[in-house]
Parts: C-alpha cells; sequence; structure tokens
C-alpha cells in the first residue's frame, strides 16, 4: 500500500486516479479547492463511495495557487501519516484563443496554476521524499507539452515549462532514491476543455479579421469528436497513471503517452536518447540516470 497525494481530485483525470488507486489498496489524498464551496458535492461524493466500497480516501482542501494552503494540507498529511510516497500533479486548465490576444496578467494565471502550481507542491512534498530515500512525482502535462498546436500558445508554454523542469528534476532527484516520471495525455474529453478568451484583448482579436473565428472552430470540432463513437475514456488516463505507481522503483519511464498521440510516441523516443546522452556523455553524469535503492 502507498500514501498518495494528488491534486485536483474534484473531475477529471484527478477524480478517476483517486477513485482507482484507492481500489487497488491505496490510501489517498484526494485533494481539491472550495471543499466547502462548489466542490463541497465532489467531496460528499467521493467520501459517500469511500464508505460505501471500503476505500481509503481522504478529501483535503489544497489550492495549488496558494503556498500557505500546500503547506497546511501537506503538514496534516505528514503528521497522520509519516510520510508521502506519491504526489500525483494533476490539477490544471486551459486557455484556448488568439495567444496575442491573452494579457499578461491572463499569461501569469495560466502559468500560476499549470507551472508554479506544480513547482509549490513539490518544494513541499519532495524535502519528506528525499529524507525517506524513496518517493515517486508524477506530472500531468499534455501533447502539448511537447507539440505546439495554433491558438493553444498559453497553456502549451505552460505544459512545456513542466516538461523541462521535470526532466531536470528526475535527473537530481534520482541519487536521493526519488523519481521523476511523466504522464501526457492525448484529447479527452474533461471539463478541461475549455476557458475561453473572454477577458482578453477585444481589439487585437478583431483584427485577427476571419481567422478569429478558428479557436471556436477548433472546439466545436474538438466537442464533436468527444461525443463520438471514438473518443477515448478518461479512465485511460487514470490507468496509465496507475501503472506507473504499482511499477518497480527504477524502471519507470521518464514520459508514458495516454491515448492518441499525434506522433508523440515517436517524438519522446528520439529525443530522451539525446536527453540522456548529454547527462552521460557531455557532462559526465551518469550516476544521475539511475534512481538510488532505499
Amino acid at each position: 500500500m502507498k500514501n498518495i497525494v494528488i491534486t485536483g481530485s474534484s473531475s477529471g483525470f484527478g477524480y478517476l486516479t483517486a477513485l482507482s488507486a484507492a481500489k487497488e489498496g491505496h490510501k489517498v489524498w484526494a485533494t481539491m479547492r472550495n471543499t466547502n464551496g462548489k466542490n463541497a458535492p465532489k467531496k460528499k461524493e467521493l467520501e459517500q463511495l469511500a464508505t460505501n466500497e471500503n476505500l481509503q480516501i481522504k478529501v483535503i482542501e489544497l489550492d495549488v495557487s496558494d503556498s500557505l494552503s500546500i503547506e497546511k494540507a501537506i503538514n496534516n498529511i505528514v503528521a497522520e501519516d509519516g510520510n508521502i510516497d506519491v504526489l500525483v500533479n494533476n490539477a490544471g486548465f486551459m486557455f484556448v484563443g488568439i495567444t496575442e490576444a491573452y494579457s499578461i496578467d491572463q499569461i501569469q494565471q495560466q502559468f500560476d496554476v499549470n507551472f508554479f502550481g506544480i513547482a509549490r507542491m513539490i518544494k513541499a512534498v519532495s524535502p519528506h521524499m528525499r529524507k525517506a530515500g524513496d518517493g515517486l512525482i508524477i506530472n500531468t502535462t499534455s501533447l502539448a507539452g511537447r507539440l505546439a498546436f495554433p491558438y493553444f500558445g498559453i497553456y502549451c508554454a505552460s505544459k512545456h515549462a513542466v516538461e523541462a523542469y521535470s526532466q531536470s528534476l528526475r535527473y537530481e532527484l534520482a541519487p536521493f532514491g526519488v523519481e521523476v516520471s511523466i504522464v501526457e495525455p492525448g484529447p479527452f474529453g474533461t471539463n478541461l476543455l475549455f476557458t475561453g478568451p473572454e477577458e482578453a484583448d477585444k481589439n487585437t482579436i478583431e483584427q485577427y479579421g476571419d481567422f478569429k473565428e478558428v479557436p471556436h472552430a477548433m472546439l466545436k470540432n474538438f466537442e464533436s469528436f468527444f461525443n463520438s463513437e471514438d473518443a477515448l475514456d478518461p479512465q485511460l488516463v487514470a490507468d496509465d497513471t496507475l501503472k506507473l505507481i504499482q511499477m518497480e522503483k527504477g524502471t519507470r519511464p521518464a514520459r508514458t503517452v495516454s491515448g492518441i498521440d499525434y506522433g508523440t510516441v515517436e517524438y519522446n523516443e528520439k529525443t530522451q536518447p539525446i536527453q540522456d546522452a548529454l547527462i552521460k556523455e557531455t557532462l559526465q553524469m551518469e550516476h544521475l540516470l539511475t534512481v538510488a535503492q532505499n
């Protein structure tokens, strides 16, 4: 049994991963914002499922954009259980629209959750893992963290940042017995889709003429796909995450693509050897490629 902390557990991949892990006998701390407000029904739903199915799920308030909220939650978890075996960073949201039209404040908002939220969580949890000489951090990114899609520019940038951050951490934490892996979901019909550009610069949008309607057309196409027989079940991402959790220490891949890949699997297969060669041959730091066993 592992003690697992999951962010963004109110819906989508986080919710499904929390249930899947608990059903496999793990203890899950399902974290989410607004447990006494907007997400109160989700908290009650998860707690009721846990009671009905005898699952070890505890729902706790945690806002990844608030360092004090994170500190309080992690301190409570460690005080009760003494350790955190797995951290699944799942919380995030998506801006879709004309990239140029977003304000700096909006870009910062996208990064505050998607990138800095993960950084805050890791800074809070990794010291406990390093002290224990063991742990697994799974960062949920996206195909948009490896590829770039038009009109997804702000979202792609935030996910590319997480990819680079995660790759560096994978090397740096390995000598301490802590693994870092990335899950890269393809297109799935979750409530991540979509936050539109309501607050964006309308003047800039108008300057794009006929192209200003393209983001909305793209969203409609995605929505049609998600309602079709070809759409994949988001449970696939939860299953892939659970497989990583249950793999033997030291065998977990840097990246796992989940669902439709648009060539990302091939991209990863070609670039990871180059990345690792940089560490081994150029930097002469081969020891960072092996996860220490406690």
